[in-house]
């Protein structure tokens, strides 16, 4: 059995006195897509940070295996229109790598000659393309992505799951993402994490989409794909063993998930 490459027991996180986690535990085993879907406010992005090593525990650990690579896409990257900083150039930000590095790079991201772009002037796809490539310099064992695919279209957010599964599958690197993209998870992903302060319940993405859990957290907000069920406002909180399911500290403010998934 393959030593995780990532292990969180029973972590709790507080910020401002509002438990934002609660007895969360998971792991990430080499060459894995593991995907953490959520309500807003159900802390994906909060849990991203405490396995960084970002936030600090209120409770709990966090274990990686000796000498861990990750490389983190953030959401977004803000940069300044006036800034004058190529692609390039960004690629060398905050450690130098040389122009074959950049080259290899860009290439493997579908951005092959782009590197005199100003890192301003790049569409919303090609600004994401880019930190995936900043991120891959670091030659990852682990790649752990925060929404990567928001003000996307779908077009676009397909194509960059489809590159996140051909990175997989040329490194063998692992990848940890927080999505909002339901009917693109259920495709790119070997496990489903369903986040709303604990972990509500997980598996592949065939038993979780049936899950009541999941369900109740998304209802018909799949934007067609999976609007199998309807939304239940008494759902029952038990679940199959095998969902890790546990609801004993939390309990669910459900509103009507008639249009988009509050992810």
């Amino acid at each position: 059995m393959n030593t995780p490459l990532l292990q969180a027991q029973n972590i709790c996180v507080r910020l401002a006195g509002t438990e934002i986690l609660h007895n969360v535990a998971l792991s990430i085993a080499p060459g894995e897509i593991v995907t953490i879907l959520g309500p807003n406010g159900s802390g994906k992005s909060t849990l991203l940070r405490a396995l960084l090593g970002i936030l600090a525990l209120t409770h709990g650990e966090v274990r990686r295996a000796p000498g861990l690579r990750i490389g983190y896409v953030p959401q977004k990257l803000m940069i300044e229109r006036t800034m004058p900083l190529s692609l390039r150039r960004f690629l060398s930000l905050p450690m130098r790598v040389s122009d074959a590095q950049a080259a290899r790079a860009l290439a493997r991201v579908g951005l092959e000659g782009k590197g005199a772009l100003q890192m301003a002037a790049l569409s919303g796809g090609q600004m994401q393309r880019a930190l995936l490539a900043r991120a891959l310099l670091a030659e990852p064992q682990l790649l752990i992505l925060d929404e990567p695919t928001q003000g996307l279209d779908q077009p676009g957010e397909a194509a960059f799951y489809r590159l996140i599964e051909e990175v997989r599958a040329e490194t063998g690197a692992a990848v940890l993402m927080v999505s909002h993209d339901l009917h693109v998870v259920m495709a790119a992903s070997d496990r489903v994490i369903c986040l709303n302060g604990h972990i509500c319940c997980q598996g592949t993405p065939q038993v979780v989409s049936g899950a009541p859990e999941y369900r109740a957290l998304f209802g018909l907000g799949t934007k067609g794909a999976l609007a199998l069920y309807r939304h239940d406002h008494d759902h029952e909180h038990a679940g199959p063993q095998d969902h890790n399911c546990s609801h004993d500290h939390h309990h669910h403010d459900h509103h009507d998930h008639k249009g988009a998934p509050h992810v």
